[in-house]
């Protein structure tokens, strides 16, 4: 996009001159976020970096520009709700029979229980898939904070009221996939396709249950699965250090906003979230059979 603008002005992208940078910020900032502003500044300057040249990330003129976008554009954030585990509750029962509410059933709970991002969620195969005594084992194979894929698995313990272990077996069974991905698009005939859902498929079906539970669906997004759980597990009194177990956040800082009662201790999760769908503390201690 820099480059763009830049070849419209007819001046250079690469190296780019600060004013000429600092020009294209305040341009940018009448339809941006700051946010996504800060990250184009860091593609500028990796750019710059990379091809050996000087940065104008790090001129003043620069950095002043950043620090009244921040000031006039920055406030808080258009959080959306958190699908705690009550509000959860509520929209998985409103899943209507058939092979679409059984895809749904298990979106919704797996989504939560492992507080996946949407698309970490969607990029599940059956072989990342692990059923174990006490719940099963989710393998993330890559996400927006594991860059180089180097995998991590995260436990989901079985739940007493809606457990996501049983849910997703009656839809692997119901929908006989045995292999390639877990959660797919289903027609509107009523016949199951062979691809993924798409992130913004899981944003959908967020949205779609609130609005069939009451809630307002403007509020809710993909993200509110993370976000309930998180929300669940500070409400019920659990450790940072093992919600980052689940989450994968790299940062406390990312979770210190939650509740005043998230307790920067080690520790663990006094038994289950409210749902009965996570418990952050179990370790299986045997190698697991797949499910499927």
């Amino acid at each position: 996009m820099f480059k763009a603008y830049c070849d419209a002005k007819g001046v250079s992208s690469l190296p780019a001159l600060p004013e000429t940078l600092a020009a294209y910020l305040a341009a940018e900032a009448q339809t941006a976020k700051p946010s996504t502003i800060g990250r184009r500044v860091a593609a500028i300057r990796y750019a710059h970096k990379l091809a050996g040249v000087e940065t104008p990330t790090d001129a003043e003129g620069v950095k002043a520009t950043m620090r009244g976008i921040r000031r006039t554009f920055g406030g808080a954030r258009n959080k959306k709700a958190p699908a705690v585990a009550a509000k959860m509750r509520s929209m998985v029962a409103m899943a209507p029979e058939g092979l679409a509410g059984l895809r749904d059933r298990a979106l919704l709970l797996v989504g939560f229980a492992g507080a996946f991002r949407r698309s970490e969620l969607v990029a599940l195969d059956v072989a990342d898939i692990a059923e174990t005594e006490t719940g099963m084992l989710a393998t993330i194979r890559g996400s927006k904070t594991d860059q180089e894929r180097q995998g991590v698995t995260i436990a989901i313990a079985r739940g007493d009221i809606a457990c996501p272990v049983k849910a997703l077996r009656a839809w692997l069974d119901a929908a006989d996939i045995e292999a390639g991905p877990l959660f797919r698009p289903i027609n509107r005939h009523g016949n199951l396709l062979a691809s993924r859902l798409t992130a913004q498929s899981v944003a959908s079906i967020v949205k779609a249950y609130a609005t069939r539970a009451g809630f307002d669906a403007s509020a809710y997004s993909g993200h509110s699965l993370r976000a309930g759980f998180l929300t669940s597990a500070a409400g019920n009194g659990a450790s940072i250090f093992k919600m980052m177990d689940v989450s994968r956040h790299k940062s406390v800082d990312t979770l210190r906003g939650l509740r005043p009662r998230c307790r920067i201790v080690q520790g663990s999760c006094r038994g289950r979230i409210a749902l009965g769908l996570a418990d952050v503390t179990r370790t299986p201690k045997s190698l697991p059979a797949r499910l499927g």
